[in-house]
């Protein structure tokens, strides 16, 4: 039976009804058409599906879409604020951190949940925080380069 799930989505009130158990990821992808937000592993181990809900993040293929019912979700299509691309993103443009750029949405959005949390974040706890994301081109050095960057332009 399907059910009827409520939630805000890049600041959007949003309703969708559809099999309670389908995950996060697919409604995000398939029913509201956000594709940013990628399909890696289907696990929660590569990273290419982080979200944030509520502000912390969170991997949408490992959720089922009841986890996001009248919860707040910023997908990596909400952080641009009209053609201003948020401080995270100009710092990874700056820094080229990316090469095939297929894991870059769920790294963006990590490290906005880092420096919402750790505003100057150490050397650790960057490479704590980003432990579990995947990039298949091993563009790792350009990521850490544009964490630290998006951190030293926040203060």
């Amino acid at each position: 039976m399907d059910a009827t799930i409520t939630f805000t989505v890049n600041g959007q009130p949003r309703t969708v009804t559809t099999d309670p158990q389908r995950r996060l990821l697919d409604v995000l992808r398939e029913d509201l058409q956000l594709t940013g937000t990628k399909y890696g592993c289907g696990d929660g181990y590569c990273g290419a599906c982080t979200v944030l809900i509520d502000g912390k993040r969170e991997r949408a293929c490992h959720l089922p879409v009841t986890a996001a019912d009248k919860r707040d979700i910023l997908t990596i299509e909400g952080l641009c604020q009209g053609d201003k691309l948020h401080p995270v993103q100009e710092a990874f443009m700056a820094e080229n951190a990316f090469q095939c750029g297929y894991c870059t949405p769920g790294m963006i959005m990590s490290t906005v949940a880092l420096l919402k949390e750790k505003p100057n974040p150490s050397e650790a706890q960057i490479r704590e925080w980003m432990n579990g994301h995947l990039c298949r081109c091993c563009g790792y050095p350009k990521i850490l380069n544009a964490v630290r960057r998006a951190a030293q332009a926040r203060r």
